[in-house]
């Protein structure tokens, strides 16, 4: 995920700001150099989670991220 989505994406619940934790970097190196890896970005209104895995934000609300989670996806 590159951190420049962060001034166009929006919580899904609330439509509230999101923050940006990052656990893991691309290297330099990298073809994807500087994009997120891992991590997660939280609602500064609402305080809802949403996961970052292999680059890509899951920003399913909650239910529907339990739902998918519960079917094995």
């Amino acid at each position: 995920m590159n951190a420049d989505l962060l001034d166009i994406i929006a919580c899904p619940v609330c439509k509230g700001g999101l923050t940006l934790r990052a656990d893991a970097v691309a290297s330099d190196d990298a073809a994807n150099a500087g994009e997120i890896i891992a991590g997660i970005l939280t609602c500064a209104a609402c305080d809802e989670g949403y996961p970052i895995s292999g680059g890509i934000p899951n920003l399913l609300p909650p239910d529907l991220r339990d739902a998918e989670a519960a079917a094995g996806r």
